[in-house]
């Protein structure tokens, strides 16, 4: 095994910045869910809001630099799923009460991420590591939310807004699940989907 790489479940991962901010989420994930449930919010939420940071600078620094890989995109999409777990249980236990009559709205949010989540497994036996625009676009929303909500207070109608255009992209993302026949990295959206399922590859 190379210095410049590390093998993991049996795949070998290239130590670039991507693939290491990545991991980081993975492996500060049982760190962050310990601060759960020792009750440390703020640890908790600085821990989060990191992590957070790191996702934002793993695409980027991938794209800019030409070092996407799909072996990159499995493990920045299973880090993402680390996060949310942590992000989603961590309103729950922190700050649920705050969110008050609002909280079926947010229990909502979390079963249709659970399916978007858990249907690519069940279709491919794989994770999703689509990467689409509403999906990433919906992320920072939800990321600032949570950035609002443990610093500075609830906003309704913030939190309206996160959760509509998130039901969106769970909803094209589900679609695209059911029209490809096999998983795939890095799709655009269903527009590209269809585009290609028509002729033109764009």
């Amino acid at each position: 095994m190379s210095m410049s790489e590390i093998t993991l479940l049996k795949y070998r991962i290239p130590l670039n910045i991507p693939n290491i901010l990545s991991l980081y989420r993975l492996f500060v994930f049982p760190v962050i869910v310990l601060m759960i449930l020792l009750k440390l919010e703020l640890v908790y939420a600085i821990l989060v809001v990191i992590s957070l940071n790191t996702d934002v600078w793993d695409g980027f620094i991938a794209r800019r630099f030409k070092q996407q890989t799909a072996i990159g995109a499995r493990i920045d999409s299973l880090a993402d799923i680390g996060m949310y777990i942590t992000a989603l249980s961590g309103i729950i236990v922190f700050k649920i009460q705050e969110i008050g009559p609002d909280a079926w709205l947010y229990y909502v949010f979390i079963a249709c991420y659970v399916i978007v989540t858990l249907s690519p497994l069940i279709k491919f036996g794989k994770i999703q590591s689509f990467h689409l625009y509403s999906i990433k676009a919906a992320g920072y929303l939800q990321g600032f939310f949570f950035i609002l909500l443990f610093f500075v207070d609830y906003i309704p109608i913030y939190f309206y807004v996160m959760v509509n255009l998130s039901l969106l992209a769970f909803i094209e993302s589900l679609s695209i699940q059911l029209i490809i026949p096999e998983m795939r990295s890095d799709i655009k959206g269903l527009y590209w989907v269809l585009r290609e399922r028509g002729g033109t590859h764009v």
